[in-house]
């Protein structure tokens, strides 16, 4: 790929960009482009397939050609890590870097996975994670593990692990446990009995599974384990309709954020990393909500 020419060929000249494997199906640029019209920023942020074990490759590539930062989706948030010259200690701790500053000619990399995941519980359910109960599904995997430290970095009050791969969800209750302060972390094994169980002592439910994207995909919790006090994050989202689980919560009475909650606060982090200014975050807003309906 000829670098300076897709920085080139676009008007205002493209100087950020969301890199992936596949990448098409990426919103970021119609969150991201009317924000910098917004703020009278002369840049274009844009869509660039990056084949894995070519991320570094390509962090030197967008330096040279005057970019300003870039988002790191699957499954390329790993190796990522490796391929910046500064790591924000948050993201070291989280394990992946999903945000790409470049400062001088340096590398600098972030993690808006956690700080994103704060931001929308606070906004959707005026809620802070150190008052609550906390149980994920999927905890064993890369947005599973970011929130799963995040929430005990930000001292909930108790954090239950669930995984297919139970081995997998007690490798990251062995790190949370390991760090500096000893929160009350748990796994639970992914059966109804046991659910039913934990969700009697749970306040905030969040799916960091992909289950739900799909219409037959099969579903993460007994309808009847949900109750109306329950808050419901669904880091996935689908355009034509609402998660099985979604769908559950609102007829148990349980208030609900779906993903693109996440995604918005995801990019305004970004934006403040890249610009050391507030996001404009309503334009974002009605950006990713018009490419969402389209």
């Amino acid at each position: 790929m000829h670098w300076n020419a897709v920085a080139g060929r676009f008007t205002p000249p493209a100087r950020l960009a969301v890199i992936g494997d596949p990448i098409g199906h990426s919103r970021s640029p119609q969150m991201h482009n009317p924000a910098l019209q917004e703020c009278g920023i002369e840049a274009q942020y844009i869509r660039v397939q990056v084949p894995v074990g070519r991320v570094a490759e390509a962090f030197r590539q967008f330096a040279a050609s005057g970019f300003l930062g870039v988002n790191i989706t699957i499954p390329h948030k790993f190796e990522a890590l490796d391929a910046v010259d500064v790591l924000d200690p948050l993201a070291r701790q989280l394990g992946a870097v999903n945000t790409l500053a470049i400062r001088a000619g340096k590398l600098h990399g972030f993690n808006s996975d956690g700080p994103g995941f704060l931001r929308s519980v606070k906004e959707a359910f005026g809620a802070d994670i150190q008052d609550l109960r906390v149980l994920i599904l999927g905890a064993g995997g890369g947005a599973g593990r970011a929130v799963a430290v995040q929430s005990a970095l930000s001292g909930c009050r108790k954090l239950l692990l669930v995984n297919r791969s139970q081995a997998k969800a007690e490798a990251v209750a062995t790190e949370i446990l390991a760090l500096n302060f000893q929160p009350d972390v748990s796994v639970v094994p992914w059966q109804d009995d046991a659910l039913h169980a934990a969700l009697a002592t749970t306040d905030l439910i969040v799916n960091a599974t992909s289950l739900g994207m799909k219409p037959a995909d099969a579903k993460l919790l007994p309808a009847d384990a949900l109750l109306p006090r329950h808050l419901v994050f669904d880091m996935v989202y689908r355009a034509d309709s609402e998660t099985p689980l979604l769908a559950d919560a609102r007829q148990a009475g349980a208030r609900t954020v779906d993903g693109l909650s996440l995604l918005l606060h995801q990019g305004a982090i970004s934006f403040e990393h890249w610009f050391d200014r507030p996001a404009p975050l309503n334009v974002m807003r009605d950006g990713l909500q018009n490419a969402a309906r389209s």
